[in-house]
Order: C-alpha cells, then sequence, then structure tokens
C-alpha cells in the first residue's frame, strides 16, 4: 500500500494505492515508486510543456510516433548544447532565431 498526499496552493489531496509486488524490502518499492515518477517529471514534462506535445492533433498513421521520435532526437540535441544554462524552451526558441544558435545545436549530431 502506498499513501501519497499532493500539496498545491492551500488544497491537500490524499490518496492510497494497492499493489501487488513480489519485492524483497519496503526500500525497493520506494525506489521504483521514485524511479517511476522521475522519468515523469524529468522526460515526460519536457515533451509536454515546451513542446506542448499533449496538445498535438496530429493523429494519421505513423505520424505521431514520427514527430514522437523526432521530438526526442530534438531534446537530446538540446540537452547536449551547453554553451547557453537556459533551459530546453530557451534553446528550442533560440535555435529557431537565429542560426549560429541552430547550428551550435545540430553540431551534437556530428
Amino acid at each position: 500500500m502506498l499513501r501519497s498526499e499532493r500539496r498545491f496552493d492551500h488544497e491537500v489531496s490524499r490518496e492510497t494505492h494497492y499493489f501487488l509486488l513480489s519485492f524483497s524490502s519496503a526500500l525497493t518499492f520506494a525506489y521504483a515508486v521514485r524511479s517511476h515518477w522521475g522519468i515523469e517529471n524529468c522526460l515526460h514534462w519536457v515533451l509536454d510543456v515546451p513542446f506542448r506535445e499533449d496538445d498535438s492533433r496530429v493523429r494519421l498513421g505513423h505520424s505521431s510516433a514520427n514527430l514522437a521520435v523526432l521530438r526526442l532526437i530534438t531534446v537530446n540535441l538540446l540537452r547536449q548544447e551547453k554553451s547557453s544554462r537556459v533551459g530546453i524552451h530557451a534553446k528550442r526558441l533560440k535555435a529557431g532565431w537565429d542560426h549560429t544558435s541552430l547550428l551550435r545545436v545540430l553540431d551534437g549530431l556530428i
């Protein structure tokens, strides 16, 4: 059983989740739960906020999967570019506005 509590502004929400697992210890279970949310916060948030992936209306054939691969490649290239200490969204905008910034990002391909 896992009890979680989320505080946002002045609201508090509590949930209880039940799992059937074969973990040998509670510490292993806690690590698995934290790891899941680490993935959600590190990767999915980056795709949802700067790239607005949730708002995408692309539905034909394999186009949504193809665009998801392109977004992941873009995120990886933007993370590798270390010349400026700004977020993914700002780096993406900068690369769209300035050709030298774009070339610096694309230089990660070579």
